[in-house]
């Protein structure tokens, strides 16, 4: 398994997901999965996640937070595209 693709997702989610503990929530998902990069509200309403990982890795922490959050994700876009390794973890970014 480890020459298992990496990979970078970009995902944008749009519902109630700022104020609900949408951040945290995923921040603390993180910590279970082999996946580095960060988590930010954007000043429009949605949320900006962009993680890097196998994947198997980033397929399971996604479907996590969809499990998690299904009451507050009312959409969500997901762009691949080659992993960059500049995360050397995942955090909390602020508003942008």
């Amino acid at each position: 398994m480890g020459t298992e693709q990496h990979e970078r997702r970009t995902v944008h989610y749009l519902g109630r997901v700022q104020g609900v503990g949408f951040r945290y929530t995923v921040t603390s998902l993180a910590q279970r999965y082999a996946v580095q990069g960060f988590v930010q509200n954007l000043s429009d309403g949605r949320v900006r996640l962009v993680a890097e990982g196998t994947v198997s890795e980033l397929n399971a922490f996604l479907a996590a937070i969809d499990d998690a959050m299904r009451l507050n994700i009312r959409e969500r876009t997901v762009d691949t595209s080659p992993a960059s390794g500049e995360f050397a973890d995942f955090r909390t970014r602020a508003t942008q």
